[in-house]
C-alpha cells in the first residue's frame, strides 16, 4: 500500500510546512504538492522527515525510512516539466507505482495558449502500469462533481478519464473553497485518478487544516507483487537457443499482431511515433514471452560466467577443503584466475 498527502499549497510556506507535518503525523510515504512557494535566495522548502522533489509549479516530497525506491521519470514529464513531477516508486518486492503529480493551469508570462500538461502523450504516460494522477486539474465537469452546472474547459480530462478507463478518488466532494466579498462558492478541482481501485481517499479537515482554501486529501493505493523474486528477474531472451521452428512461430506471431495496425508516413505527429514506439515494445516483449527461452540473472550473476569457470570453482574448494595451503590448492586457484581472464577478455572483445 502507497500512502499519499495531495494539497495545492497556494504558493505558501507555512502551508507547505503545515501539508509536510500532516505527512509525518499520518506516515504518509509521498506528499504531492502543486503551486509550492517560490525559493527565496538560496531558501528552499525543507523537511527533516522528506527527501524534496521541486520543479517550478509541482513538488513531490519523499518519505524517509519508508523502504522506497525512487526513479524520477522525466522522460515521461518531458516537455511539461514546471508542471508535471512523474516518479515511480517501489518496495522491496513490489512492483513500480507511477506517481503523476499535475498542475493543470497555462503559464502567463509564456504566451502560451495550451497548458504544458495537456501537451504530454497521457495515453502513453497511463500505460506504465499502475498509475495514479493527483493535482490541480482545475476545469468543472459533471463526470466528477454532480452539482456543476456548465461545464467548462472539461473536454480533455473528460476524454483522459474516459480513453483510460480511471477511477475518480472522491465521489464529488468540493476540494476548493472559496469567497470574494460577500460571495461563498466551493467546487471540485483537486483530481485523484487511477487506473486501478482507489482504497482510501478522504479529505483531512480541523487539525490538518492549513489554511488554503483547497482541502488537504489523503489517499491510498494498491500496488502489485513481483512475479519474481527480487534476486532473480529477466532480462532478456535467449535468441541464439532458438530454433527454425521457435524463430517462424515468432514471425508468424508478430504479423497477426502487426496486421491491424496501420502504417507510419512521413506525415505523423512526434505523438504517433511515440505511441508506435511503445507498442513495438511490447508487441516484441509478448512474442519473445512466447517463442523464446527467457533469460534470468541472480545477485551474483556475470555474463563472463561459464561451465569451465564453475567446474574450476569447485576444484578450488574441492583441493582447500583437503588442506588450505597445498601447491595443488595453489595451482587449481591460479587456473580459476587465469579462465576468469580468459572469459572477461573474450566478452569484451566480442
Amino acid at each position: 500500500m502507497i500512502g499519499v498527502i495531495q494539497h495545492h499549497s497556494a504558493r505558501s510556506y507555512e502551508w507547505t510546512i503545515a501539508s509536510l507535518q500532516t505527512g509525518v503525523e499520518r506516515r504518509a510515504d509521498v506528499v504531492c504538492l502543486q503551486e509550492p512557494p517560490r525559493e527565496r535566495g538560496e531558501i528552499g522548502i525543507s523537511h527533516s522527515a522528506y527527501d524534496m522533489r521541486k520543479e517550478k509549479r509541482v513538488c513531490a516530497a519523499i518519505r524517509k525510512g519508508s523502504g522506497l525506491v525512487v526513479d524520477e521519470r522525466t522522460d515521461l514529464s518531458r516537455g511539461a516539466n514546471d508542471d508535471v513531477i512523474a516518479t515511480d516508486v517501489r518496495r522491496r518486492g513490489e512492483k513500480n507505482t507511477t506517481i503523476i503529480n499535475i498542475y493543470d493551469q497555462k503559464d502567463a508570462r509564456s504566451g502560451e495558449r495550451e497548458s504544458p500538461a495537456r501537451k504530454l502523450n497521457w495515453q502513453r504516460v497511463i500505460r506504465q502500469g499502475c498509475t495514479v494522477l493527483a493535482g490541480d486539474l482545475s476545469p468543472q465537469s459533471k463526470q466528477w462533481d454532480p452539482r456543476c452546472e456548465v461545464q467548462r474547459d472539461a473536454v480533455f480530462w473528460d476524454s483522459v478519464i474516459d480513453e483510460n478507463g480511471l477511477e475518480i478518488g472522491h465521489h464529488g466532494r468540493p476540494t476548493n473553497h472559496w469567497t470574494i466579498e460577500d460571495l461563498e462558492s466551493e467546487s471540485v478541482i483537486d483530481l485523484t485518478l487511477a487506473n486501478r481501485p482507489i482504497v482510501k481517499w478522504t479529505i483531512l479537515a480541523d487539525n490538518h487544516a492549513t489554511g488554503s482554501d483547497h482541502v488537504v486529501i489523503e489517499w491510498e493505493v494498491g500496488v502489485d507483487r513481483q512475479e519474481e523474486a527480487d534476486h532473480e528477474r529477466v532480462v532478456g531472451w535467449n535468441l541464439a537457443a532458438m530454433t527454425e521452428k521457435d524463430a517462424e512461430a515468432a514471425e508468424k506471431l508478430w504479423r497477426e499482431l502487426a496486421k491491424e495496425r496501420a502504417q507510419l508516413d512521413a506525415e505523423c505527429t512526434e505523438d504517433e511515433v511515440e505511441q508506435e514506439a511503445a507498442w513495438c515494445q511490447e508487441a516484441m516483449s509478448s512474442v519473445l514471452d512466447a517463442t523464446a527461452k527467457k533469460i534470468k540473472i541472480c545477485a551474483s550473476s556475470k555474463k563472463w560466467w561459464s561451465a569451465d569457470i564453475k567446474n574450476r570453482r569447485r576444484a578450488v574448494g574441492r583441493e582447500r577443503r583437503k588442506r588450505r595451503n597445498s601447491e595443488e590448492a595453489a595451482w587449481a586457484k591460479a587456473e580459476l584466475k587465469k579462465s576468469i581472464r580468459q572469459s572477461k577478455r573474450k566478452m569484451w572483445g566480442d
